[in-house]
């Protein structure tokens, strides 16, 4: 179970973390002003429904947002446990605060006019961006993901698969609300959008590779990873599914450049050689980013 965690108070990483959270919910509320709401775009979240209400009743979003998410917090903490520190509090409440005070004063005019598509891809990376922020902070954004939470608890369903239901739901009472076809549509674009952007703001860029290579000259591959990639690796002891024959397979991590070298070699010394490349979203360790510098940054 994930419980509260603390930093030292006034310390670099508690600075960090609050920092993150203010400047996140400042990100994610413009998203919101800018982009999404005077579009009538339902991106999931209590910030769905708030869109919706205030475009039916003319509730402001942020303070409507404000009251799913207060109470949702405290069942959650009912329920759940003590997994909702003062960090989730105040990064929604700093959202709700930015929303509201943004829109006073920018209006509830969208940047982008003419574009919908436009608007719900960019909402979508300036929602992602700040929820991204507000996760690197240890936080959680709270409203739907509590009753994610709730429901798993009782019902053992995967959260992923039950978050995805939950903002589903969600999107379908935009549809319902607005009577257009077009919001469920765009809404899923930028739901899709923000979750690949807070993949790249919690994982980062990585252009490395992981790859196995299992051959039959395993000791030529192994000198040419060490000798002229300066790449270390992990030889596993394996057999063969078909055959029965014993095996050593190869798994190392190269950058993009070096697989290409690293492939042209092996078709070269063992064309019947059998390889898996796949990308690596994140490396820690000796020969990349280290993992006291992850946790530090974190």
């Amino acid at each position: 179970m994930a419980f509260i965690q603390y930093e030292k108070l006034f310390s670099r990483k508690w600075f960090m973390a609050y920092s993150f959270i203010i400047l996140g919910a400042f990100i994610m509320a413009a998203g919101f002003v800018l982009f999404i709401t005077p579009h009538k775009i339902v991106p999931g979240g209590v910030y769905g429904i708030a869109i919706v209400l205030h475009h039916l009743f003319g509730f402001p979003v942020g303070l409507t947002a404000l009251c799913f998410d207060i109470p949702l917090t405290i069942i959650g903490v009912k329920v759940l446990g003590p997994r909702f520190g003062i960090k989730t509090v105040l990064g929604f409440v700093f959202t709700a605060f930015w929303v509201d005070f943004l829109t006073y004063l920018y209006g509830e005019q969208p940047l982008i006019p003419d574009d919908v598509l436009l608007s719900s891809l960019f909402g979508g990376v300036m929602i992602g961006a700040g929820l991204g922020l507000i996760f690197k902070s240890k936080a959680t954004s709270g409203g739907s993901d509590i009753v994610a939470m709730i429901i798993s608890k009782y019902t053992g369903w995967p959260m992923g698969q039950l978050m995805i239901a939950v903002d589903s739901a969600i999107v379908l009472v935009g549809f319902i609300g607005f009577q257009d076809w077009k919001v469920p549509l765009y809404s899923l674009i930028t739901i899709y959008v923000t979750g690949r952007v807070i993949d790249l703001i919690l994982q980062g860029v990585s252009y490395d590779k992981s790859i196995f290579i299992v051959s039959k000259k395993p000791e030529m591959i192994r000198e040419k990873i060490i000798n002229d990639l300066n790449r270390g690796g992990t030889i596993f002891k394996a057999q063969g599914m078909y055959s029965k024959d014993d095996k050593e397979v190869i798994y190392t991590v190269l950058n993009r450049r070096e697989v290409e070298i690293i492939q042209d070699y092996i078709h070269q010394v063992d064309p019947k050689a059998f390889l898996v490349v796949s990308n690596a979203n994140e490396i820690l360790g000796e020969g990349f980013k280290s993992l006291r510098d992850k946790v530090s940054d974190d």
